[in-house]
């Protein structure tokens, strides 16, 4: 994208928690986007949440927020319930689509919702935001160089603690709530993006609380090669992590954060015998890459790292995941 080029038009779907920081704040970071509406379920809290970040205007209903001329662009920050339908809805306005992690509630949702996108012509990429970040990118460089030698084992995880409170969405099932959903996609993510390959799941378990809500879950993975990963997601642990490790016939790569890497982060290379080598990268935010990703794909530019086959793979992932760990 040029600078010339006027900024794409975004509407949000959707007053969610996620919304000021994924879109608002790096829309006027970058310049590349700006948001003309938001539509929430209830008219008063999308006038409350545009007033709060200095958005112009509401739309009554979602309906009428896609139906809108002059949005180029549609964020979907629902529940994971709604990102199946409203996004398909979008596409067939003509709309691109920037939606939220995880990208539907199973495979069936990502497949209609990826066939919907072809068939418009139009952007639809999952807002897997720390995949667009120069950490990241640098991990996949220093495994696709063979530096490590032949991936033999992975192991990701990702923990923080979400208090039931009443309002917590992730908590109920039937939204798309759940740990695997929300916390476990990052990890399982993360071993399917360093292996540059799809897994079979050889166990699961995870712990459920209230509605068969999963408050963790952890998994092991193979991948074609005999690689194996170990991933683990949980929103219920009193001590925040984020890692990413891969071993290698030659060396062992850790990356620390590879979240948010804006919050701190280490990328931490071991060859054989040889001394750490440690790299940190741009404090930049993961969103802001992001974002700019995204209008470049809509103005012709690069598809997204995280769209079609990717995002359908990862929802094949995550049902095979949930099944086992329920068994």
């Amino acid at each position: 994208m040029t600078n010339t080029q006027a900024p794409l038009r975004i509407g949000i779907l959707g007053a969610a928690k996620i919304a000021p920081t994924a879109m608002v704040l790096p829309a006027r970071a970058t310049g590349v986007a700006t948001v003309v509406a938001v539509a929430a379920r209830d008219p008063a809290r999308a006038k409350a949440f545009a007033d709060q970040h200095g958005i112009p205007e509401i739309a009554e209903t979602y309906e009428q927020l896609i139906a809108r001329p002059d949005i180029d662009a549609i964020y979907n920050a629902l529940t994971p319930s709604r990102h199946a339908d409203l996004s398909i809805a979008a596409l067939k306005a003509g709309k691109h689509v920037l939606c939220e992690k995880p990208f539907a509630m199973n495979a069936a949702e990502a497949r209609a919702m990826v066939a919907a996108g072809q068939a418009s012509g139009k952007v639809l990429m999952e807002a897997f935001h720390y995949r667009y970040h120069p950490l990241f990118a640098r991990v996949l460089e220093i495994i696709g160089s063979g530096e490590l030698g032949e991936v033999r084992d992975l192991a990701a995880v990702f923990q923080t603690k979400l208090v039931d409170d009443g309002t917590e969405i992730r908590y109920e099932r039937e939204l798309g709530g759940g740990s695997l959903m929300d916390i476990g996609t990052y990890p399982l993510h993360w071993v399917r993006t360093a292996a540059w390959a799809e897994p079979t799941v050889v166990r699961a378990s995870g712990v459920f609380g209230r509605g068969g809500v999963d408050h963790s879950t952890e998994a092991e993975l193979v991948f074609p090669n005999g690689a194996t990963a170990r991933v683990s997601g949980s929103m219920v642990a009193d001590a925040p992590m984020a890692s990413l490790e891969v071993g290698g016939t030659l060396g062992r790569l850790k990356a620390i954060n590879p979240l948010a890497p804006q919050m701190g982060h280490l990328l931490e290379v071991t060859i054989e015998e040889e001394p750490p080598r440690r790299e940190t990268f741009s404090r930049e935010p993961t969103y802001d890459f992001q974002l700019r990703a995204f209008v470049d794909a809509c103005r012709g530019g690069p598809s997204p790292l995280t769209s079609g086959k990717d995002s359908i793979a990862q929802m094949v992932l995550i049902d095979a995941v949930s099944a086992a760990s329920r068994a």
